[in-house]
């Protein structure tokens, strides 16, 4: 029988590795250098291990010797959001200005893809790393452990020890559905919203869909409307084609609506999609909103308004952030929230 790992060693090695993670260092190796196929679950396994065990990789501990990688990890849900995409360029754009490189990763929007993701930024010993945070729990964000200073972006509560930039969610739903009552519409449906009891998993209500359903309610009770349940549509997802099939199939339905709110821009271009295929007119027979203000929003046809997220301010105020822990400012965990405004264009401007 093996000896145990003893966690105490100064300099932990491959075999180390192995051993926690219950595989053989051949796997340890094919996993840190990503060669041939290992499974999801082992390579879980043994990004877990290198973290527990603090294993280094020699080349990145020279290159930390010799003094600072000036490059800095961003991890993103998906490269395939538009959003994400455009806050990617901010990021290389500013940091650049500062001599650093920017490394992007996707997560997947997943608890494993993120603590992946992560534990391979560590192995890069990057000067820091900005998560924009979707599948990790609480507690588990919490139990976090990292030797670059780290960043998070979302809507997700954060635990207070970290650096954390949200946008203001519910705020920038209000002033969308607002917008929409004040111009007459009666029957508002929220495309991608969240129902309240709705069996999505835990933190549902918190979730960016969540907060910005919050918002589209608000923006009722403060107009003296009741908002009709059956406007919920929650089947819009995140993806245009989910949003085009949801609302085709109210409006096959005979669900009746004046206005829709879609949850981000993306969205709103499956809604414009499905309205055109039915034979309606934006803004005369429906008006839609989005939310994001993605820079392709202003060449739909009609041009779409939309809630702009200071896109330029988060990635000023992050790397504002990150610059100053790399260069030891220990200070106090900053907890910023994005501004955001209401772009008005021809998807719902009046006649």
């Amino acid at each position: 029988m093996e000896p145990p790992v003893d966690k105490r060693r100064r300099v932990p090695t491959m075999s180390d590795v192995a051993r926690l993670a219950g595989v053989s260092t051949m796997t340890v190796s094919n996993v840190l250098n990503s060669r041939s196929r290992v499974g999801d679950s082992t390579r879980l396994r043994v990004l877990q291990a290198v973290d527990e065990l603090d294993y280094e990789v020699n080349l990145t501990a020279r290159r930390l010797r010799a003094g600072r990688v000036d490059t800095v990890a961003l991890i993103v849900p998906s490269f395939d959001h538009a959003y994400f995409a455009e806050l990617a360029a901010g990021f290389a754009a500013e940091f650049a200005r500062h001599g650093r490189h920017l490394v992007v990763t996707q997560s997947g929007a997943s608890r494993e893809g993120e603590l992946s993701a992560l534990s391979q930024a560590r192995l890069g010993q990057y000067d820091g790393v900005i998560l924009s945070a979707v599948g990790l729990a609480y507690e588990e964000v919490d139990a976090l452990r990292s030797a670059q200073p780290l960043l998070l972006l979302g809507e997700q509560a954060v635990p207070p020890r970290f650096d954390h930039i949200c946008i203001a969610n519910v705020e920038g739903a209000r002033l969308a559905v607002r917008h929409l009552l004040d111009r007459g519409a009666r029957r508002v449906a929220v495309a991608g919203g969240v129902a309240t009891g709705r069996a999505d998993g835990a933190g549902a209500q918190d979730s960016m869909s969540g907060l910005r359903t919050r918002g589209w309610r608000a923006a009722h009770k403060e107009a003296g409307v009741v908002p009709d349940g059956r406007l919920l549509l929650g089947d819009a997802r995140y993806a245009a084609a989910d949003a085009r099939r949801a609302v085709a199939g109210a409006l096959a339905d005979g669900l009746e609506f004046d206005a829709v709110f879609a949850i981000t821009d993306e969205i709103a271009h499956g809604v414009l999609a499905a309205l055109h295929d039915a034979g309606l007119r934006v803004p005369e027979d429906v008006a839609v909103v989005g939310f994001d203000d993605l820079r392709m929003s202003e060449f739909a046809t009609p041009g779409l308004s939309s809630v702009n997220v200071r896109r330029d301010w988060i990635v000023q105020h992050a790397v504002s952030v990150i610059e100053r822990r790399i260069a030891g400012d220990d200070g106090e965990p900053v907890r910023l929230t994005a501004p955001v405004s209401l772009v008005v264009r021809d998807s719902s401007r009046r006649s």
